[in-house]
Order: C-alpha cells, then sequence, then structure tokens
C-alpha cells in the first residue's frame, strides 16, 4: 500500500518488533510460554464466543488467570483479525499509533501488522508492555493471521471509538481492549474500586484514568459498543492480592466481554 499523507510513516517491509518483557512478564522459552498460556486457558470457564473482550496485561503470575478468562472465550473461534488496543505507557502519543514495523514478535513466532491507513510510532512501542502481553493469548487460541496493534494516548472516546468502527470488520475480527483497573492500592479499598469500575463498564458508561490505566481505550470501545447496542458481561474481577501479590498493595485486574446483538 503507498501512502504519502502527513503523519502516516510507512513500515519497513522487513522490520519486526521484538519483544520487550519476554522473559520478565512471561516465559522467554516458546515451549514453556506455549504451555503456561495452555494450562491457563484451560483452566478458565468457558462462554459464549464475545465480539471484543478487556482484558489485564500485567506479569502472568499476576493476572494471567484473569486474561485467559477472557481468551478463553475465543479459543478456536473463527477469527484471524486483531484489533488490539492498549494505553501508551512510556511516550505521550496523540490519539492512536501503530509500531513501525510489519510485524510483532513473541517467543512464538511474528504476527504480521495490518498495514492501516493510521500513524505510526516506533518510540510508542518499544518498550510498550500493555499490547504485547496479549499476543501469546492469541497466537494460541487463534489461527491469527494479522494484528492492528494501537497504542491510544491522549484521546476521546470519540476518537478511539471512530478508529474502532473503522476497523471493526466482521466475523474474522476480534477487538481486544487491553488494561489494568486500579493501582498500589489497600486490597479491600481496591475491591471497592474496581467494583464501581467494573459497573461503570458493563453499563457502557465512561471511566477514569484512576480508574484505570488503559481508560482511553476502554472509553473508546464503550462508546462503540453503546452506538452498536452491544450487550456486555463481567467475566471475572480479582486483583494481584488474590493471585500472586501482596495484599498491602495490590493492582486490580478485569476480564469483560462485549457480545452484538445477534449473538
Amino acid at each position: 500500500m503507498s501512502d504519502t499523507r502527513p503523519g502516516v510513516i510507512l513500515p519497513r517491509m522487513d522490520a519486526v518488533r521484538p519483544p520487550a518483557v519476554a522473559g520478565s512478564f512471561y516465559p522467554a522459552d516458546p515451549i514453556e510460554l506455549r504451555e503456561t498460556v495452555s494450562r491457563l486457558l484451560a483452566a478458565a470457564r468457558p462462554g459464549p464466543v464475545p465480539k471484543a473482550v478487556i482484558a489485564p496485561h500485567a506479569a502472568y503470575i499476576y493476572s494471567g488467570p484473569v486474561a485467559a478468562s477472557a481468551f478463553s472465550r475465543v479459543v478456536d473461534a473463527p477469527f484471524t483479525r486483531v484489533v488490539l488496543l492498549g494505553p501508551s505507557h512510556f511516550v505521550h502519543v496523540r490519539g492512536v499509533a501503530l509500531p513501525d514495523a510489519a510485524a510483532m514478535s513473541t517467543p512464538l513466532g511474528n504476527v504480521p501488522v495490518e498495514d492501516l491507513p493510521l500513524p505510526r510510532n516506533g518510540r510508542a512501542h518499544q518498550r510498550e508492555h500493555s499490547l504485547e502481553v496479549e499476543l501469546p493469548f492469541l497466537q494460541v487460541a487463534l489461527r491469527l493471521e494479522t494484528v492492528a496493534p494501537l497504542a491510544v494516548g491522549e484521546a476521546v472516546p470519540e476518537e478511539v471509538a471512530g478508529v474502532l468502527e473503522q476497523n471493526w470488520g466482521g466475523k474474522e475480527t476480534l477487538v481486544v481492549v487491553s488494561s489494568d483497573l486500579s493501582h498500589y492500592l489497600p486490597y479491600e479499598d481496591a475491591k471497592m474500586m474496581d467494583a464501581a469500575t467494573a459497573k461503570e463498564i458493563m453499563a457502557l458508561g465512561r471511566i477514569t484514568h484512576e480508574d484505570a490505566c488503559g481508560a482511553d481505550p476502554i472509553n473508546g470501545l464503550l462508546r462503540a459498543a453503546k452506538q452498536r447496542g452491544m450487550r456486555s458481561e463481567l467475566i471475572e474481577l480479582r486483583n494481584s492480592g488474590d493471585t500472586a501479590g501482596d495484599k498491602r498493595r495490590v493492582v486490580g485486574y478485569g476480564a469483560f466481554a462485549f457480545y452484538e446483538k445477534s449473538a
């Protein structure tokens, strides 16, 4: 595809965005990684196949079971394309940005990046874990052919919803938003705050950056879901104090599913 519009940087066709957190957030060994993801998916409760999910993005020892509860819903589903949105933690981004690469790499292999008419920002993706940690789940669960990994920065819900609408696709496309919930609160405080956040997400409302690091991509999805008359489901709500962390200072994790009218 040729594109000469200002702000659109075409990727080098041989460029691959290497994994940044393999060996820290998840196993670097491909056999161990596949076994870990498969075990987490197998332990999750089954349910109906959604069009979109929200899943957390911490190290697998902390958030892996909650992420798996979302991705277990799409195991062997006919999705071959994923639109994946997550917050830009390290680099300021205006709007959304693809990586400046033709593929995203994990220890399980490379996933081609869809060449969309959107800005590209290699720096925003270089260290970003929010998108990367979801990829091994998607690689194990699906016959994944392409991914549109979007780092979301300063963006209003209408803007993110507009990008989603343009890339919503059909039965081949799954939408994934990557976000943790509350950060570094005492266990009981986190439970109360995350319950309120989950209620707002379930109502297809609007959350704040205090509620979730991925508030901007979540709010975009919630707006798109409301416009489409989708129904929501809370799959699981836990925090690091429930999995592998200290209860004095926890991070919240939620898994949510969204279904289109015909589902």
